[in-house]
């Protein structure tokens, strides 16, 4: 189990990744578009560098979503690989059976 500062961390940086992902995609397509001013794309990039760290998609981390283990996340099912066989054995992951041939 992770530690409940983690997972309320990352629940903060999704918020915040979310509330952000807009304008983030406006100014990078701004800077990006090779017919943009240099005066607009350099507005562009300092206001980019004005907004918050944890705006940014790549400081977030796949979690597990029933303990927050940060490890061996499987995408899928949001579930650690721990929890994903823990929950499959048990019957909890319907259509998901053990491999037999």
């Amino acid at each position: 189990m992770a530690k409940a500062s983690k997972i309320a961390a990352d629940r903060r940086r999704r918020e915040i990744v979310a509330r952000h992902a807009e304008r983030r995609a406006e100014l990078k397509e701004i800077i990006r578009r090779p017919s943009t001013p240099q005066a607009e794309r350099d507005a562009a990039v300092a206001e980019l560098r004005r907004q918050p760290r944890d705006a940014s998609a790549t400081r977030l981390r796949n979690r597990d979503q029933v303990d927050g283990r940060p490890r061996g996340h499987l995408r899928d099912f949001g579930l650690s690989r721990i929890r994903f066989r823990e929950m499959a054995h048990a019957g909890q992951l319907p259509g998901i059976r053990k491999a037999s041939w």
